[in-house]
């Protein structure tokens, strides 16, 4: 008599062909979900005028060397549906995807830049999805890195021993040289955005990971909790007042903010009381997630931002040196890039690629609520930021 349990087989234990075959499937929406761990050509754009593109290499064999990141929209009900399916995957194979690439998420590619892993010149952005029970072990990296929670149940992050249990619009800072780890113990699977200086470093060549976490009885899975809960709130979370009796340094990343978790409920109130206010003609109500110490960005590669935008707001066209990528999470609208129009709605994501022009279109009767991404720290540092406005078809240079 055979006594074995009955029940759903678990898939093979090769997750990964699984994901590749759906890789095969999902490669028009320029997604590429994970299965393996981690010269003047420019024209010069401030000279055209025109709204329909910018930035175009030049000829010649040099130009013809250098790719471009193109403007690019992620609808969320075209690419939802593969971040369901690894779940599925993580959820009923005997070795889910954590396990052999050490994420379980796609990334998005730009169309423009022959399947590298990366949104913008500088920017590389995934989606990740944790099921109930899920675990990223602890590690750190030489890039920055943050998380957009776009679930209603965040999960948490430990970041240097400081557990952040976060919620749908929060912004969770890991900075390069912070030991951290995440995962889901909620009932619900987690969906968030990742976003990371990673092209850049890849570049400058100085990519590390380390994932010896010195526990106190040898290496571990996750940290320790050595901090209350809300450490760096309770120091940092009050406006204009900044702790003198301790040190700011966390990790062993300098210039980078030592506030880990960015509230979504704080970020929506603080742009309702702005509703009012003019606001910037080319982006409406805004505002930056700053660290807390040096009121400068986040980190030194990347800022962070909010935007409202009100019901029936039109904005006037913009161009600048940096690349942005949004995310809406609140409302719906459309975004003119180049000369093309992009319908948007809630967790869709879309890049603006340096050198375009764009403006933002809110004619619905609901206020919606954008978050950004940009390089233009980078820029600024190295002197290379520039920014222009449009109006009746003028050209104004806009001074930071």
């Amino acid at each position: 008599m055979d006594d074995a349990p009955k029940g759903p087989k678990p898939l093979s234990t090769d997750a990964r062909a699984i994901m590749e075959g759906l890789n095969a499937e999902a490669g028009h929406l320029s997604i590429w979900l994970r299965t393996q761990a981690n010269a003047p050509a420019q024209k010069p754009w401030f000279r055209d005028a025109g709204v329909d593109g910018a930035g175009q290499l030049s000829a010649g064999r040099v130009g013809a060397g250098q790719m471009k990141a193109v403007p690019h929209h992620w609808k969320w009900r075209e690419i939802y549906p593969y971040l369901e399916k690894i779940g599925r995957v993580a959820s009923e194979a005997d070795v889910p995807p954590v396990e052999f690439a050490d994420r379980q998420q796609f990334l998005l590619t730009n169309p423009g830049l022959g399947g590298r892993l990366q949104v913008a010149s500088s920017i590389r952005c995934a989606v990740s999805i944790y099921n109930p029970g899920d675990l990223a072990k602890a590690h750190l990296h030489s890039p920055n890195a943050s998380r957009t929670i776009l679930s209603e149940n965040g999960g948490y992050t430990n970041v240097d021993g400081e557990r952040c249990e976060a919620s749908r619009g929060d912004l969770i800072l890991t900075p390069n040289g912070t030991w951290h780890d995440h995962g889901n113990d909620g009932t619900t699977p987690v969906v968030w955005i990742d976003t990371l200086d990673w092209p850049l470093m890849e570049f400058l060549d100085i990519i590390w990971l380390d994932e010896d976490f010195p526990a106190k009885a040898g290496n571990a899975r996750v940290q320790e909790t050595t901090h209350p809960p809300g450490y760096s709130r309770s120091l940092y979370g009050h406006g204009g007042l900044r702790p003198t009796f301790q040190s700011h340094q966390r990790g062993i990343g300098q210039n980078v903010s030592p506030f880990f978790q960015y509230r979504g409920k704080d970020v929506r109130e603080a742009l309702a009381a702005m509703r009012g206010a003019a606001g910037d003609p080319h982006e409406g109500v805004t505002l930056e997630f700053v660290n807390p110490v040096s009121g400068g960005p986040v980190f030194p590669t990347l800022t962070h931002g909010a935007q409202l935008l009100r019901a029936g707001e039109e904005t006037l066209l913009k161009r600048e040196t940096s690349s942005m990528v949004y995310v809406c999470l609140e409302g719906r609208g459309q975004t003119e890039v180049a000369g093309k129009t992009w319908d948007w709605e809630e967790n869709d994501i879309f890049v603006v690629p340096n050198f375009l022009w764009r403006r933002h279109v809110n004619r619905g009767a609901k206020d919606a609520v954008l978050y950004s991404m940009s390089d233009r720290p980078l820029l600024e540092k190295i002197g290379q930021y520039r920014a222009q406005g449009m109006a009746d078809g003028k050209v104004t240079q806009i001074v930071a």
